[in-house]
Parts: C-alpha cells; structure tokens; sequence
C-alpha cells in the first residue's frame, strides 16, 4: 500500500505515530475528538424524544422507547463487521502488514450491505408481528410504535454502513474527520425534526424521516472521504470479493459487542413488558426518558473507546506491550472522572434532565426522576467496566470480550429483572439496573487482572 499522508507536525505517517508519540497526548487526540462525536451522536439519538415528548404525546416516548431493540439488532449488526473489521485493520497495521488493509476494509463494506440488509428486510416483512407478539406493543402506542420504526427501517442500510465504515476513519489517523461525520449528521437530525414535527405535522414519522435523512448525509460523507487526498486507502471491488478466512476473523472479532447490543436488546423487550406490567405505558416512557438521559453519559465513554482502540490495538500488534497498559489505565481514570460527574447530576438535579423531554408536574416526572436516581446509584462503575471489556476486543480476544460484555446483561441484569420485581414492584425494576452495573464490575476486576499478569509476562520476554 502506498504511504499515507504524512503529518506536518512530526513527519511521520499518521499511523505510525500511534506507536511513538506519549500515551496521555495520543489518547486526548483520538478520544476527544471521538468523545465529541458520539456525545453529539448522544444528542442526535435523543432529540427525537425531546421533540415527540414537547410536541407530540407522551405515548410517542414509549412508542420509541418499545421499538429500541429492533434498532439495536441493526446497530449490533454494523457493530458486528465495523469494530471487528477496525480492530483487525489496526493490529495489521501495528504488525506492519499494510498490504492486508484494504482488503479488511473491503470485506466490511461488503459485509454491511448484506447483514445489515438482511436484517431490514425481515423486520419489514413481519413488522406487525414483531411489534406486537415480540415487543409487545400495546393498541394505544402501536401506532407510534409503528409509523417510527417503519420509516427508520427504509433508511436502515445507512445507518448500518455509516458508522460502520467512520471507524476506518480514526484508525487511518484522522480523529477529527471521523467526529466531523457524527457532528454532520446530529445537526442534520436537529434542524430537521422541529420542521418536520411541527411545520409539516407528521410527528413521530417526522422524527423518523429526519433520522435517516442525517443518516444517507453522513454516510455520504463517509464514502467521500475514501475518495478524497487525505488518505490514500481506497474501497477497491476486488478488495469486497470476501474470503472464509478474513470474514471469519472480522466476526470473531466483532462479536463481542455484537453478542453485547443483542443482549441490550432483549434486555430492552424484557423490561419494557416488565415496566407495563407494574406501571403501565406511562413507566415505559419514563424510563425510556430516563434511558436517554443515560445514552449522554454512556456515547461518551464509547467515543473514549474508540480513541483507546487503534492505540491499544496498534501497539498490542506491535508488541509494545507498556504502551497497551498505559493506554488502558489512563482510559480508565478518565472514564471514571466523566462518570462520576454525571452520577452528581443525576442525583441532585433529576427533575431538570426529565423536564426536558416533558416539562410538566405529574406520574411521568414521578416516576422518571425516582427511576433516574434509583438507576445511576452505581454509576461511577461503569467506566471501568465497558473499558474493561472492550480492552479485550482491542487487542483481538474475542472470547474474553463477549464474556465482560454479556455478563452484566445476562448474568446480571436478566435474573434480577425477573425476581426483584415480584418482591418490590416497580421498585424492583429499576433497583436491577444499577445492582448489575456492580456485579458486572466485580467480574471485570477479576478477568482484567488477569490479563495484566499476562502482559507483564509478555513485557518481560521481549
């Protein structure tokens, strides 16, 4: 592959940069960047609710809030081939072997079209029947329910191949780019759901139709800056005839938060059916407020993961494996700091974040601000383990990863949902949110200190 373009600043490649220059400054220069993208990302995926809630019905809230998990299998689909295609792409590069890149990348962009796709056309087809026998929709919200996710379904395959192919972006050594495609389509989404909402009138479809609009925008966006002079990498047809072994590698690799969005997802259905049960299509609103409110703390430490990854996966190739462990502490204490802050907020100001979706006294502020302190008592764990978990997945151990990643769902989350609430009502539900965070966190100490006496002990052999 021919030489990327070279920085001004140090006249190295971009790339090999990740393996020289000081931890603390590599890490502000990927992270904040990404962390800027996915908090406006945060903003683009809660500003629908934000207006439907001010501007069209409360139901509108669980009308969304009940369609979630399709949107999760979709995400989990393109998270599936672009983070493990990008953290194959970034542990070639640390390895030295260029030649194998593009390749990567062609295989992804394949791969999104047709899993992805796959995915859209069979919810489309048994749309009614997954809103009702699966998600179950109740008849005063399906109509919400329904005319949202039919839209978002239309535009599906952007919003897969977008974000997908943004993550090559980062690792290709421009950071600021790839936050620049987030950016782009949160305003996009910003400025087009009041006029279509309010202007227009077509409420929580509006909200859909702006969603994808801002989503084909970003991913042309995306598809132009591999046509661009800032990088030489190039989406080549050759590249997307896909091969057993590479395709094989970019599964293993991505499906730890594949496995870890599908379990998010039926965690969602489960607990929404829950929710209903106890409280009502008024709880399930509220805590779909409560859950968006959530997304501003949790897209964040996401964008920090993906600043960590080509650095942590660049060097663990390269087999500087200080570095790694630099890189990973730090993420950390980071992490941390940014929770905790939140956790503060959330605690003493509940009432401010849900009245921004619907800014009147009554069971939905009731419920939403006893649920949004009751659901980030344990907050200040977090950080460390969604840091935990991904760690594994930069540094190409998937099984490790998908572990981490499903046990706080799985393990954690599921039991607890399914027996507190039959002690403690609708208190029971939202106690199992953050009692898993803690019991989730337990685990990845155990798991994660593990694999720091691994590496010492590859430190010390090289």
């Amino acid at each position: 592959m021919e030489q990327i373009k070279l920085l001004k600043k140090n006249n190295v490649h971009s790339t090999d940069r990740i393996g020289t220059d000081r931890i603390g400054k590599l890490l502000f220069d990927f992270s904040v960047p990404a962390i800027i993208g996915m908090l406006v990302n945060a903003i683009y995926n809660i500003v629908d609710r934000i207006y439907v809630g001010q501007g069209v019905d409360p139901l509108g809230i669980a009308g969304i809030s009940l369609v979630m998990p399709v949107m999760m299998v979709l995400m989990a689909s393109s998270m599936l081939i672009g983070i493990g295609a990008n953290s194959l792409f970034s542990i070639r590069l640390g390895q030295g072997r260029k030649d194998e890149v593009e390749k990567i990348m062609g295989h992804a962009f394949a791969l999104l079209f047709f899993v992805p796709g796959i995915v859209i056309v069979a919810c489309l087809i048994f749309l009614d029947a997954i809103l009702l026998n699966i998600l179950g929709v109740s008849e005063a919200v399906f109509p919400y329910a329904k005319g949202y996710l039919q839209v978002i379904l239309y535009g599906g395959i952007f919003s897969a191949i977008g974000p997908g192919v943004n993550h090559f972006i980062r690792s290709d050594g421009h950071p600021k780019t790839s936050m620049l495609t987030q950016i782009l389509g949160a305003v996009v989404n910003i400025i087009l759901d009041p006029i279509f909402i309010f202007v227009f009138g077509w409420g929580v479809a509006g909200a859909a139709w702006a969603t994808i609009i801002s989503q084909f925008i970003s991913f042309v966006w995306v598809i132009g800056y591999f046509n661009s002079r800032f990088t030489k990498l190039r989406f080549r047809f050759h590249a997307m005839k896909l091969e057993v072994k590479t395709t094989l590698q970019i599964l293993a690799i991505g499906f730890a938060p594949f496995a870890m969005q599908l379990a998010i997802g039926l965690v969602n259905i489960l607990l929404n059916r829950t929710l209903f049960a106890y409280g009502g299509d008024i709880a399930v609103a509220a805590m779909g407020i409560v859950y968006s409110i959530l997304i501003v703390i949790i897209m964040p430490l996401q964008g920090l993961n993906q600043g960590a990854q080509p650095i942590i996966g660049y060097n663990y190739g390269a087999k500087k494996y200080d570095r790694v462990k630099k890189t990973y502490k730090w993420a950390v204490i980071y992490a941390t700091a940014f929770v905790c802050i939140g956790f503060i907020l959330f605690q003493f100001f509940p009432h401010f974040f849900i009245a921004l979706f619907r800014n009147e006294e009554g069971e939905l502020m009731d419920i939403g601000t006893f649920a949004l302190r009751r659901c980030t008592m344990f907050l200040p764990l977090i950080g460390f383990q969604i840091l935990s978990s991904n760690f594994f997945q930069s540094i190409g151990k998937p099984v490790q990863g998908t572990v981490l990643s499903l046990s706080r769902q799985i393990l954690f989350y599921i039991p607890l949902l399914i027996i507190l609430p039959r002690f403690f009502g609708i208190r029971g539900v939202f106690l199992s949110m953050p009692l898993a965070d803690m019991g989730a966190s337990i685990l990845s100490a155990f798991v994660i200190a593990r694999e720091m006496r691994i590496l010492n002990g590859l430190e010390k052999e090289t």
